[in-house]
């Protein structure tokens, strides 16, 4: 179903107040979700407030604030209150942005969080503030490690922002065939997963996502995906989370945002990045294939297109089931 953007950004924003979110906090939410929606990734988008209103039936909103335990001109450690990562994530930037502009470079990291949502949101915030950024979020195990059939780690994004003078350059990737809110997705929808994404509790490559949710996602790469989602999950330990979280319970979130001109003029290197951009899509393609583009070319363009047009397309199902959630609330 179509609907216009500022009709589903309403309803985002009814559909958390009515999970206990303060209308600004709403606002803030819905926002990200809306921008995941604009850039073709309706998994995490509207059909998230779903899945926020699921695990608040598990674990009721607190409304605890969110806290810096300790800081530095160049540093924060934030604990973040058990509140959504749409927050937590925004906060931990702003904090991260304020320093770095001030200080040269900055490193924050945050617990007691979960759902961080799309890194590359807050990538834009810092290179938008003419900084370089590396952002890392870690999770609940759903991804099995190269070689083995057992959850050990997060979908565990890892993000890198670039300022340029013709707009950013943004990395943004998730470690796994799949994410975790893909085959959320796929199981309210009745679909079922792609080959070679998932095996089920028992170590069986499946395609069923009610299987896969309780088994395991399969890391991309083999051994190189599964060594950097190693890697994001220990990032996420010196941010505060546990070795393993608990199922959407205490992520932990870092990042790491500095100034290019602590190394080189800012100007120079926004102009580098544009010209190194231009020379990536001047690519000869392969025969056949289609322009090559930059990280972020393919989102950035979807995003511009579907403001123009006013609207998103949502499926009837995710759409009606947060109606009727905004209803209640």
């Amino acid at each position: 179903m179509r609907i216009g953007i500022d009709e589903a950004r309403r309803l985002a924003e009814r559909g958390l107040e009515g999970l206990g979110l303060s209308a600004t906090d709403a606002a803030r939410v819905a926002e990200h979700l809306l921008d995941c929606e604009l850039r073709g990734l309706g998994y995490a988008g509207l059909a998230r407030v779903l899945s926020m209103a699921e695990r608040y039936a598990d674990r009721p909103h607190q409304g605890r604030p969110i806290t810096v335990l300790s800081e530095t001109p160049v540093s924060a450690r934030l604990n973040g209150g058990d509140n959504v990562g749409y927050l937590v994530g925004h906060e931990a930037t702003r904090i991260a942005i304020d320093k770095a502009v001030t200080s040269g470079i900055a490193i924050v990291g945050a617990n007691d969080t979960w759902y961080t949502g799309m890194l590359s949101f807050y990538a834009e915030m810092a290179t938008r503030a003419g900084l370089a950024v590396m952002i890392a979020s870690n999770a609940t195990p759903w991804v099995a490690p190269a070689g083995g059939t057992e959850p050990r780690f997060g979908t565990n994004p890892i993000c890198f922002g670039f300022p340029g003078d013709q707009g950013p350059v943004i990395w943004d990737i998730g470690i796994s065939n799949i994410i975790h809110a893909q085959a959320v997705m796929a199981r309210r929808l009745g679909q079922n997963l792609p080959e070679d994404a998932a095996y089920d509790a028992e170590g069986r490559p499946t395609t069923d996502p009610v299987a896969a949710l309780n088994g395991a996602f399969m890391a991309w790469g083999g051994h190189r995906g599964s060594g950097l989602g190693i890697v994001v999950q220990l990032l996420g330990m010196i941010a505060g989370s546990p070795v393993t979280p608990e199922h959407l319970s205490d992520f932990g979130y870092l990042i790491i945002a500095f100034r290019p001109d602590l190394l080189s003029p800012l100007d120079e290197v926004k102009r580098k990045v544009s010209a190194y951009s231009a020379l990536i899509r001047d690519t000869r393609p392969v025969e056949g294939g289609p322009p090559v583009r930059m990280p972020f070319d393919r989102s950035a363009a979807l995003r511009a297109e579907r403001l123009a047009q006013g609207e998103i397309q949502i499926p009837d199902t995710i759409l009606d089931a947060v109606r009727a959630l905004a209803a209640r609330g």
